[in-house]
């Protein structure tokens, strides 16, 4: 496997982990709000919304190096 291929797969998986991640930051978001507040629970959920923002460049970076096989 040379390096395009291995970043190639890297960035899959980095994408879904962090789907993974955002998704279960969420649920936590929400269950911290019941036992803690808002304040902490809306902090992990601007987390999650962090995780889905990287997403968006390396949904944009698996694109490109799709292209440029």
């Amino acid at each position: 496997m040379d390096d395009r291929e291995k970043l190639r797969t890297l960035v899959d998986h980095w994408i879904e982990h962090n789907r993974e991640h955002a998704e279960e930051f969420r649920e936590w978001a929400r269950r911290t709000r019941d036992f803690v507040g808002e304040a902490a629970g809306d902090n992990i959920s601007q987390a999650a919304g962090r995780l889905e923002e990287a997403n968006k460049f390396l949904l944009r970076a698996a694109e490109e190096l799709k292209e440029g096989q």
